[in-house]
């Protein structure tokens, strides 16, 4: 698409700054003064000040560290705000009446039970009068109690204060952490870069003064490639149509005099196209690039928002809060498990780890040879599989390993464990442990790099970001035996108003991602058994190791860190049954910034956690990704329910057991895993008998029991693919049982656990149901359907 002038960039740039400006959002606490009074107990009690002896030699950053509370950094506030407006748990309430017992003497008895009594008048004392040594007791007691929502009520509040308190900024962008735990925050290559682009577009107002800007910024590097394809919502309706129609869609404005908040059959807007997406991530973006070139109108509606390069952050907690969804506070319903799912421009594909592995070959046979689905043995399978690899300029090769990966490396080596480089869709040098957060530089090939890009190189389709999809629109056409996809009403806000749109399509396309789609079939009145069952999760469990960043033998280097350097680049196979059906354990590394590194970590005491943190920088985390057989249920993003099977805990404690092992042969001085016990073992200074008597302890210890936390970035199967209604969602092509000409394009489809990094997979699904969809419009462009 080619701009028409100065007038027309400056009315993008202008869009642009309102869809992506950089803010940090402040939630309202409602939380009564007794809940608050409970919640900043707890908080102090995770977090406490400690005090530091004066004649201790201790840097002046551990010692403020040391001495600062929660409180003292206001973090229940937050908390509070997080808990009233962002967190949308259907067990909140457990949360809200826990705090309100808490805070009564009779509601501590029956929640702490002997901790609260005392000898001396009044006998019985709410949580926040006790002592930190006996609200430490009482935290502990329920990490481990035989009471289910005990456990729930510890694992949730635990997440939620830990996070927050080492996510938290100030107006610096600083936490009073993270000099002590020796992180940077953001990229400070990053730092330096926007400062020079931000400068540019504060100039960009005055075109005429162009010239005295030190350096030429081109639209593209500072907007990203798709900031021409965008059209924001948050604009005055005819703006918006205007914006649409110059794209070359047919848009008429509803009539709000008669109906001011707006309604699905009174809608603000109705545009019209051939194919409408709903989400943009690594199916979407696919089909929907692959429609838009061969030169059909697609609409794009995406509910996350839009972060272009030198908009990120690259802070945790802003970057989960705005590419995340739910913030990336989601759990499941018995918080056993943490999920974390990307909800911005690109989907999961912004914010992954960039391991871009393809559909192993034992995958393949059981989709194809015992669940008869043809598509996974055709060429056409085959041929998306290169195409999608070619697209996101995948390879094998890594200029210079990160902290974590390395030791995952040397420790294999050591043992005689295989291990091998994985393919990434970002070049040889990208050595970027920030890319959790959004690349910001570009070179890792997402669907915002690629797919989308096509989209709107096409100049005939657009994106709208911040556009929720509420239902998709169908009905019965004489001589059909089935309803008919006929677009999408979504929702949007402007000027803290929310309104109503529709989309008239030829065809619909869902891939808003296994957790979000299910819910948006339901809602539009599809009624499958399948939809919303069969999840899979890829449950992870992580050990860690300590490296001192003074080695005896020089490694890893000193200046290495735990959070910097490509975040997958090494994985190992050693317990993954490759070699027949895959159902056991990769090994990989994760990508930790101190939030979630902290949320996970075994929590004993106040001084305790610190002093873990203090390690944080040179703490190595590696971890077992379950393919599992085991699966769950999704009533809605925010409700979802899943189980770990037996067989999957079992690959899991396999797993543990051979990553402490190449913790301890790659070096590590301590060694441990996230069991709440805490557990850890000073690798140096045991005995052979002893190290062994405590990989057998830690690596068998129950994981379905809400004690160690797990984890998932990988879920599948929620309206999986078949060749039977009454055992799937979709069938081969993508298409809804129920509906024809709505089709689904994410990892809801898969027809199993796939056992690996899902992006190559999806992609090459999403280009297969590209194919029978670009049929379906060929049809109908000749009159033929």
């Amino acid at each position: 698409m080619e701009l028409q002038g100065d007038a027309k960039l400056k009315q993008t740039v202008i869009e642009m700054g309102n869809m992506d400006k950089e803010t940090h959002r402040v939630y309202v606490n409602s939380l009564t003064s007794r809940e608050m009074d409970s919640l900043a107990a707890i908080c102090d009690t995770f977090l406490p000040s400690i005090s530091v002896s004066s004649g201790a030699t201790i840097d002046d950053d551990v010692a403020t560290f040391f001495q600062a509370s929660a409180s003292m950094a206001g973090t229940p506030e937050r908390v509070g705000g997080l808990l009233c407006e962002r967190v949308k748990h259907p067990r909140k309430w457990l949360m809200r009446v826990a705090l309100w017992f808490l805070s009564t003497s009779i509601g501590s008895l029956i929640l702490c039970g002997r901790f609260c009594l005392s000898t001396n008048f009044p006998y019985i004392h709410s949580f926040p009068q006790l002592s930190q040594h006996q609200r430490e007791a009482i935290l502990l007691s329920w990490s481990l109690s035989y009471f289910h929502l005990l456990r729930t009520l510890y694992k949730a509040i635990k997440i939620f204060i830990l996070f927050v308190f080492f996510t938290q900024v100030d107006e610096k962008n600083e936490n009073l952490s993270w000099k002590a735990i020796g992180y940077s925050g953001p990229d400070p290559t990053f730092k330096t870069q926007t400062k020079r682009t931000r400068k540019w577009k504060q100039s960009e107002g005055e075109r005429e003064e162009e010239e005295e800007i030190e350096e030429n910024v081109d639209e593209e590097v500072l907007y990203g490639p798709l900031y021409i394809g965008l059209i924001s919502m948050q604009l005055p309706v005819d703006r918006v149509a205007n914006s649409l129609r110059e794209v070359g869609f047919p848009v008429s404005i509803g009539d709000k005099k008669v109906d001011a908040a707006g309604s699905i059959s009174n809608p603000s807007l109705v545009v019209k196209c051939d194919a409408v997406v709903v989400g943009s991530g690594s199916g979407g973006g696919v089909i929907a690039g692959v429609l838009a070139k061969a030169g059909y109108k697609v609409l794009v509606l995406e509910k996350g928002n839009y972060c272009a390069r030198t908009n990120l952050s690259l802070l945790e907690g802003p970057t989960l809060d705005q590419m995340y969804l739910n913030g990336g506070l989601l759990v499941t319903e018995d918080a056993g498990m943490v999920l974390l799912a990307g909800s911005t421009v690109g989907g999961g594909s912004t914010v992954n780890w960039s391991a871009s592995i393809q559909t192993p070959q034992h995958v393949v046979n059981e989709w194809s040879d015992q669940l008869e689905l043809e598509l996974f043995e055709s060429k056409l399978y085959r041929d998306a599989i290169d195409v999608v690899c070619e697209k996101m300029a995948v390879q094998l090769e890594t200029v210079e390993e990160g902290f974590n990966n390395a030791v995952l490396r040397r420790g294999c080596e050591e043992l005689g464990y295989p291990v091998e480089n994985v393919p990434r869709n970002a070049p040889p040098d990208h050595y970027c442990g920030w890319c959790c957060f959004g690349c910001k530089d570009g070179k890792k090939k997402g669907t915002s790099e690629t797919w989308l890009v096509d989209l709107v190189n096409s100049g005939r389709s657009a994106i709208l970001p911040g556009c929720e999809a509420i239902k998709v629109l169908h009905k019965r056409k004489k001589g059909r035996d089935r309803h008919r996809a006929t677009g999408v009403a979504f929702e949007f806000e402007y000027n803290g108003v929310k309104d109503i749109c529709i989309v008239e399509s030829k065809v619909t396309i869902v891939a808003c991602g296994a957790l979000s789609t299910p819910a948006l079939l339901k809602r539009s009145g599809l009624k499958n058994d399948n939809i919303g069952k069969n999840l899979h999760l890829h449950p992870v469990t992580m050990a860690w190791g300590y490296f001192p960043d003074t080695p005896s033998n020089g490694w890893p280097e000193k200046e290495k860190k735990s959070y910097e350097g490509g975040i997958i680049t090494t994985m190992s196979s050693v317990v993954a049954n490759f070699d027949k059906l895959g159902y056991g354990a990769l090994i990989q590394t994760p990508s930790l910034h101190p939030g979630m590194f902290s949320s996970l970590l075994p929590w004993t005491s106040g001084e305790d956690m610190k002093t873990r943190m203090c390690k944080f920088s040179r703490t190595a985390h590696i971890f077992a990704l379950a393919r599992d057989k085991g699966s769950g249920i999704v009533n809605s993003p925010n409700s979802i329910s899943y189980q770990i099977d037996a067989a999957d805990e079992e690959n899991l404690q396999r797993g543990l057991e051979k990553m402490l092992r190449t913790l301890a042969a790659a070096g590590a001085e301590e060694i441990g895993t996230h069991h709440p016990k805490g557990k850890k073992l000073n690798v140096k200074q045991v005995s052979a008998d002893e190290f062994e008597r405590f990989v057998e302890e830690e690596s068998s210890r129950p994981l379905r029991d809400l004690s160690t936390p797990l984890c998932s970035a990988h879920q599948m199967g929620s309206c999986r693919m078949g060749n039977d209604p009454k055992t799937s969602a979709v069938n081969q092509m993508g298409e809804t049982w129920e509906v024809e000409g709505l089709y689904v394009a994410d990892t809801s489809v898969f027809p199993t656990a796939l056992g690996v990094n899902p992006m190559i997979t999806v992609q090459a699904i999403a280009y297969c149901t590209a194919q029978s969809v670009l049929e379906v419009l060929r049809r109908k462009r000749v009159g033929i359907d």
